[in-house]
């Protein structure tokens, strides 16, 4: 992938922003321009607040060409608190069990690396289950 595609989604992947439809309130991830739900323009960004529970989950034992080095890894579909569905690696598991419910949150990772040692490193958004303490706070 370049390096203009890495810049044009960089709110996208670091802040996880998306957009509100104007007409029908529905918060859309990853931004459209139109909304799925009513079919209106919607250009409004939104920011989401990375918290969400996972809805399902996978491991990944043979992963596609570029991510050999993180197999196995967990792949997850989140409920975000806002309703969208994001798909996302899981991370800093630690051995923790993942069951459909678990409370995520989004964290920044690196994703991957185009090309040699000396290639652009590509990082984005990954879930990690919500700290114990963190949970008793919230």
């Amino acid at each position: 992938m370049e390096i203009p595609r890495h810049w044009r989604l960089r709110k996208q992947r670091y802040g996880l922003v998306g957009e509100i439809c104007p007409h029908c309130e529905a918060k859309i991830f990853p931004p459209r321009d139109v909304c799925p739900a009513c079919g209106q323009e919607a250009k409004t960004l939104f920011s989401f607040s990375g918290r969400g529970e996972v809805y399902s989950y996978t491991t990944v034992y043979e992963p596609p060409a570029g991510f050999e080095d993180c197999a196995p890894y967990t792949v997850a579909l989140i409920k975000l608190e806002e309703g969208p569905l994001v798909t996302a690696q899981l991370t800093d598991l630690d051995g923790r069990q993942i069951e459909i419910g678990t409370p995520v949150e989004m964290v920044t990772r690196r994703l991957r690396q185009d090309g040699d040692e000396r290639g652009l490193l590509v990082y984005g958004y990954k879930f990690r289950p919500v700290l114990e303490r963190q949970a008793e706070a919230a």
